[in-house]
């Protein structure tokens, strides 16, 4: 068979002649020749294996520049180069989910009306950081009040302050009265608000490096909305059983959702505190939302890569499920980190969502 016209061409590959001129400008399918005369290109019937994928992976979603770099590998990395991407396409949208879910929940949630059968809750709660074994100082920063809880870790030589900055910025939220058509646009403010506050510790031109991770919850009276960034964890006990509600911004959890590691070779991997999302000067600052319905007997704890890096789940499970006091419970599972050889600074926030005695 000889060389096929640009219209033969784009019919069997399933790209359009205006697909095909453009690839061929971006070098990603060049025809074989050019007519030096009118100009009008011609593909070689052994093209058209590249050309189908070239449209599969357009079909995809995949931008142009990874296509390019697919098209240069071979079948097995190719598939794996394919397998990666759509992991991540899934885990954005499961991102994207999970605010739909927010804006959901946030629209049709009304300011509650107590009836004589509701009962009123609150949360009891504790707070404790502590600086670890091997750290000269403490970065971490846990606060807990009646309605905000909240865990800051700092990285970097201002990181203690980044921290502190960013928690002080969120302290707001235990004194402002906000309707619930209001806390929305009250949460983004106030993460708008902590980043500027981080920003603050190291100004332009410092030498000095901010940066902090930043898990809060805020108590609205039957739900619990979170605000999440970087790779402090929160954990919910509910009926006996252990549940991770945040997702880790990190660069293995990153290539966990691709499928280029599993999650047994991300916990020993040597960049498993390399964050991808953060606070701080330069870095992507893009933060999780969510709201949680909250029922009587849940626990919740919020804590630091401090303890969920060195302390096993199922022992984190025993001691929220056995210690039925925060304050108590706050120094067993640090106590637990520092047994284990406490390499990092390390912060709980435990509360319970208790009836209210009235």
């Amino acid at each position: 068979m000889g060389l096929l016209t640009i219209g033969t061409f784009a019919k069997a590959s399933r790209l359009s002649p205006k697909a095909l001129r453009l690839y061929d400008e971006l070098g990603l399918l060049t025809p074989a020749r050019v007519d030096p005369v009118s100009g009008y290109r011609l593909y070689a019937p052994e093209q058209l294996d590249r050309a189908r994928l070239v449209a599969w992976l357009r079909r995809l979603g995949m931008p142009l520049a990874r296509i390019q770099h697919v098209c240069t590998l071979e079948s097995a990395a190719a598939a794996q180069e394919i397998r990666a991407f759509w992991a991540r396409v899934e885990a954005d949208t499961v991102a994207r989910r999970d605010l739909a879910s927010f804006l959901i929940d946030h629209l049709s949630w009304k300011d509650p009306t107590m009836s004589p059968t509701t009962k009123p809750l609150g949360i009891r709660y504790a707070a404790l950081s502590d600086p670890g074994l091997v750290r000269e100082s403490n970065q971490d920063t846990a606060y807990a009040g009646s309605r905000l809880l909240a865990v800051a870790d700092g990285y970097g030589s201002a990181g203690a302050p980044a921290g502190a900055a960013a928690v002080d910025a969120l302290k707001r939220l235990e004194t402002d009265s906000i309707p619930a058509g209001e806390l929305l646009n009250a949460l983004e403010d106030a993460v708008e608000q902590a980043k500027r506050a981080v920003n603050g510790v190291a100004g332009p031109g410092s030498p000095e490096e901010a940066g902090t991770t930043l898990t809060a919850m805020l108590w609205t009276g039957s739900q619990l909305a979170l605000v999440h960034i970087g790779d402090s964890r929160v954990h919910l006990l509910r009926d006996g059983e252990l549940f991770q509600i945040t997702h880790d911004h990190t660069m293995v959890q990153s290539m966990v959702d691709e499928g280029r590691l599993t999650p047994e070779e991300a916990a020993s991997h040597p960049q498993r505190a390399l964050l991808v999302r953060a606070l701080g000067r330069g870095a992507d600052d893009t933060h999780d939302m969510r709201l949680h319905d909250a029922r009587q007997e849940d626990r919740y704890l919020i804590c630091s890569d401090g303890l969920s890096t060195v302390v096993r789940t199922a022992e984190i499970r025993r001691v929220l499920s056995e210690i039925s006091e925060p304050a108590q419970a706050v120094r067993e599972l640090i106590a637990l980190a520092n047994g284990s050889g406490g390499p990092d600074n390390v912060s709980c926030v435990v509360a319970d969502v208790v009836e209210l005695q009235q």
